[in-house]
């Protein structure tokens, strides 16, 4: 290899500087968006439904939209995400303690996450990612945008874990970025076609190579109180 070549192979961006920066970019066109009024909410029902049925995780429903008794939970934080002003994904987090042993995770593996409870630990529990099935082909680093918001909310509620039911064929994406690791066996979920399993992230013990690896996860603490402290608020991603 002559020396020109050395020189600008060592200038080549790696991957995950190139996925950092296209993050970063997509960042800066995002509005996360905590939702409660039922006109808010119900945008996000209907998007839930788009993006599960195209997936063919959910059966048809006159509705066209997807609710259940944990989207009216005390504990719940509903969040939409828009790019340039447009809805693309929206997730829902709880934040489960004894106190409030509401979410996913409990509903779908309470025989896991109660004794965890019960010994005092306490969860940020993430559910329901969707996304717009035709945007998110348009903004492929929207999953990286989305679930930001979790490791947040781990921060904000001092969680050390956050917990994660996924489908089975999602697994690797968990593993691979959010070094978790799975504690709930496969099973089914009411409602959803595929099996379900339960994964669980050290947030704290990993926030050093998460933000490291990718910076875009950082936030700093005026962005998670303005989030989860302040209802139905509005706050840039950048």
């Amino acid at each position: 290899m002559e020396v020109h070549e050395i020189e600008t192979a060592a200038v080549l961006p790696t991957p995950a500087a190139r996925l950092a920066e296209k993050v970063f970019s997509l960042l800066d066109r995002t509005e996360y968006r905590r939702c409660v009024t039922p006109e808010s909410l119900d945008e996000l029902y209907r998007l839930r439904y788009k993006a599960y049925k195209s997936n063919d995780m959910v059966p048809y429903n006159e509705s066209q939209s997807i609710r259940d008794d944990l989207d009216e939970a005390p504990n719940v934080y509903q969040f939409g995400v828009y790019v340039d002003r447009r809805l693309v994904s929206t997730l829902r987090i709880h934040h489960v303690t004894r106190e409030t042993p509401m979410s996913t995770s409990v509903k779908a593996f309470g025989d896991v996450v109660l004794p965890l409870l019960d010994q005092g630990q306490t969860f940020v529990c993430m559910s329901r990612l969707a996304a717009d099935p035709e945007l998110s082909r348009e903004h492929p680093q929207l999953p990286y945008v989305s679930m930001r918001l979790a490791g947040m909310a781990c921060f904000h509620f001092e969680a050390r874990y956050g917990l994660s039911v996924v489908r089975e064929d999602h697994a690797g994406f968990y593993r691979r970025i959010y070094y978790s690791e799975q504690i709930g066996e496969a099973r089914a979920y009411p409602g959803v076609f595929n099996k379900v399993m339960l994964f669980r992230t050290d947030a704290y013990g990993n926030r050093e190579r998460f933000h490291a690896r990718f910076p875009f996860f950082s936030s700093t603490p005026d962005e998670r109180r303005q989030l989860f402290e302040t209802v139905e608020t509005s706050v840039h991603a950048a």
